[in-house]
């Protein structure tokens, strides 16, 4: 009995399409680091499931600046180069991922942050870092899948 549902479950789950399962991946980690780079700045949010849009310029808050000097403290980085770095990283790769554009190079960037924060930031925060880091290692592993434009550009010709 066990190994029928076993089996069953096994032929069930095999049948998910793995483009299906990537663009998930890709949406979750982007959607983590974009709605973290949008608390960064103001000026502009785009929150595409609230359907909530402001136009104009982006700029880095000054609690951005503040959390960089004394909450995140990051070694051998000036606060304001790490702030600026860290809040273009969670808009720019997060872009890259959700389109499948680059996807591999984008997710070893996120893969960084991760182990930066976890490493150097909030050690405590383990089990949601490795979360994070599961879904960039599968999509470094992967690739974007089908649904990306990594496969309609660079699709290897048969």
């Amino acid at each position: 009995m066990v190994s029928f549902l076993i089996q069953k479950s096994e032929n069930l789950f095999k049948n998910i399409p793995e483009s299906l399962i990537l663009f998930l991946a890709r949406f979750a980690i982007a959607a983590v680091f974009w709605k973290s780079g949008q608390t960064k700045i103001e000026g502009f949010s785009l929150d595409i499931i609230a359907m909530k849009m402001q136009l104009g310029w982006p700029q880095i808050t000054d609690s951005t600046y503040f959390l960089f000097e004394h909450e995140y403290a990051l070694p051998l980085l000036p606060t304001a180069i790490a702030a600026t770095l860290a809040t273009l990283a969670e808009h720019i790769l997060p872009i890259l991922i959700l389109a499948g554009l680059f996807t591999r190079l984008a997710a070893l960037g996120l893969a960084g942050m991760t182990l930066v924060i976890q490493l150097l930031v909030y050690p405590d925060a383990y089990p949601t870092h490795a979360t994070w880091l599961a879904i960039a290692l599968l999509l470094m592993y992967r690739g974007g899948g089908r649904l990306s434009f990594d496969h309609l550009f660079f699709q290897k010709s048969s």
